[in-house]
């Protein structure tokens, strides 16, 4: 629930007295003195929610928290009992006693009654206007879904959309047609597709399957040759196109029709609705196009941006970057820059993944397909010369660079990149990322301390499941030893976290994530077992790396991240308080309150679960 008075695109909007509504503008019972916080929280905590009335100082807070186990994600005090906000800012964190002076006539005052206060949730890895427009647009279907679940969903938005040329959605499981081999998953889709022009997504979002109609569209036909990095999949014998793409994510985005701008919006805020609910108060999208980050920098203009966005502006795949490339960049970084759109970041797309495509560029070769099959390393999208020489002049022109590096010959290759930009331009400060970084040389995983170089990670798959099962029958035993958490950390290496979301995950939740980090097992209870139990860090590792390591993932570690008199008050409220549950039901972590820059932007006293909007 927000206040309906919030318009302001600047930081540090104060609470408004006004009657509170949620977002479609209905306006909750209740009567008495409750303003919109006190409204929201009442139903949610069961506890004390008043005025009081004290005499008003300079220093009186507009919100005064009491009676909770506040986290800090701080060295010096990393718990205490209370907290004081004003003007959407920290004003003082303490004991009760200690922060009695800043009550006024105006003070919303919450008892938290014991419960756990935390910095907002940071996820410096995802794609949230995709992931918007995915949920909203698309025709979706589960990462599990048998070839008769994904025949009568495709039949079913076909039916539906009468006025489409395209049927856009997914997402197939990596190792789908493995476990469901087809002569032509080309003629299959056919079938239950009709006229339309049928493009689904697998789980990564690397690889794609198309119908004949939608291979037309695209251009695609024996006579195409492979996509740098890619490989357009061929019926047995033949030239003919069996409708699997690999890599070709380039081919596919110029072919699909754009989505609207009115569409991009919208996906965009239904992506802060779904964040704000999971507790997140700051996101990095991992590849965003102008039309992505106009979406994000139109709902600030509106004031209904209540998470920090920074985004990685999306290169061209292949890696071209002339003057002019770069001038467009710098470009965007100033036209779409605001108090809430973070633009001095851009993304590069080196290898693919390491699943049944084996598209990852690696070190030893992957486990052929067949028992003739010659060696298959992967391959890379960009030369490593071109690659470095990239991310030097990135970097000298101040953007923080986001390597996607899936495989440990990519992850070479990426920290070779950013010690050439070390050594010609000296240490920038920049700290440049490499995304996913699965597997890699234990010879590399110092260089990510002494280069600066991020370990950019996404803990939400890390135990046995059917992606992981993929993984490993690409790469073989190798597969059981991958994302060393434990080491980068011990060995002092920067590190992030994010969903990845729409990729691999169904949604932006953070908190299996957080489990998976700490128990390397399934969160749901699906998949017996661990992934290299040995990697697991622990509960306050892991939330420091969701907090503060997020927000100088961001730029913002002098904002946000730990509860600090000057810093924004973004701040959840838990259900239970981590540290005295056990690991295993981190999952089941509910969020109750929400709060960005001092404004409750979520409340769960009408949901009860952490369901997507």
């Amino acid at each position: 629930m927000v206040t309906s008075s919030r318009t302001s695109t600047l930081p540090g909007g104060r609470y408004s007295t006004s009657t509170p509504t949620d977002r479609h503008g209905s306006r909750p019972t209740g009567t008495g003195l409750f303003t919109a916080a006190i409204v929201a929280t009442a139903a949610l905590l069961g506890t004390l929610g008043q005025l009081c009335h004290a005499g008003d100082t300079d220093a009186t807070a507009d919100l005064l928290l009491l009676n909770g186990r506040v986290y800090t994600v701080t060295a010096d005090q990393p718990w205490v009992e209370a907290m004081a906000v004003k003007d959407g800012k920290i004003l003082a964190t303490g004991s009760g006693a200690d922060l009695g002076n800043y009550r006024g006539g105006q003070t919303q005052v919450i008892d938290l009654d014991g419960k756990m206060v935390m910095p907002g949730i940071i996820d410096a890895h995802l794609h949230p206007a995709w992931g918007g427009i995915k949920d909203v647009f698309q025709c979706n279907f589960a990462f599990t879904a048998t070839p008769e679940e994904i025949a009568a969903i495709i039949s079913q938005c076909v039916a539906a959309q009468t006025d489409s040329q395209w049927i856009i959605g997914g997402q197939w499981t990596s190792n789908f047609f493995v476990e469901n081999p087809m002569p032509s998953p080309r003629q299959w889709l056919d079938k239950v597709s009709g006229d339309k022009a049928v493009i689904l997504t697998d789980d990564s979002g690397h690889n794609h399957w198309a119908n004949s109609r939608a291979l037309q569209l695209i251009g695609i036909d024996e006579n195409s040759e492979d996509p740098p990095g890619g490989k357009i999949g061929r019926e047995a014998g033949t030239k003919i196109p069996n409708g699997v793409l690999e890599e070709a994510f380039q081919l596919v985005r110029k072919s699909i029709p754009e989505w609207t701008p009115e569409q991009h919006v919208r996906g965009a805020q239904y992506a802060v609705e779904a964040a704000n609910r999971f507790g997140i108060t700051g996101m990095k999208d991992a590849s965003a196009s102008p039309q992505e980050v106009a979406a994000f920098y139109q709902l600030d203009a509106e004031g209904k941006l209540t998470v920090n966005v920074a985004s990685a502006l999306s290169l061209d795949k292949k890696g071209a970057l002339g003057d002019a490339n770069i001038a467009e960049y710098e470009k965007l970084r100033e036209q779409y820059q605001s108090p809430h759109v973070h633009t001095n970041f851009v993304k590069i797309f080196l290898d693919g993944v390491p699943t049944a495509s084996r598209t990852a560029a690696v070190l030893e070769p992957y486990v052929p397909l067949h028992k003739d099959d010659p060696p298959n390393y992967g391959s890379m999208h960009l030369d490593p010369q071109r690659l470095a020489d990239a991310v030097t002049e990135l970097d000298r022109r101040g953007f923080t660079v986001k390597i996607h590096a899936a495989g440990d010959r990519s992850a070479r290759a990426a920290l070779d990149a950013i010690q050439q930009a070390r050594k010609k331009n000296g240490d920038s400060g920049l700290r440049h990322e490499i995304a996913h970084a699965e597997f890699i040389s234990e010879q590399d995983i110092p260089r990510f301390a002494s280069l600066n170089a991020v370990a950019d990670f996404s803990p939400y798959i890390w135990f046995p499941s059917p992606i992981t099962d993929s993984i490993v029958d690409a790469v073989g035993e190798k597969g059981n030893y991958f994302w060393p958490a434990r080491a980068l950390l011990d060995s002092g290496a920067p590190m992030l976290v994010g969903s990845d979301w729409p990729s691999a995950v169904p949604d932006m939740n953070p908190w299996t994530g957080m489990e998976a980090l700490v128990t390397r097992g399934d969160p749901q209870g699906q998949y017996p077992g661990t992934l290299w139990k040995e990697q697991a860090i622990s509960l306050a590792e892991a939330l420091e790396l969701f907090t503060l390591s997020g927000a100088r993932a961001l730029k913002l570690e002098q904002q946000t991240g730990s509860l600090q008199p000057g810093k924004s008050a973004d701040f959840i409220v838990l259900q239970d308080n981590l540290f005295e549950i056990p690991a295993e039901r981190i999952s089941d972590t509910r969020v109750q309150m929400t709060f960005f820059e001092g404004e409750l932007v979520y409340s769960g006293d009408d949901a009860g679960d952490n369901t997507a909007p």
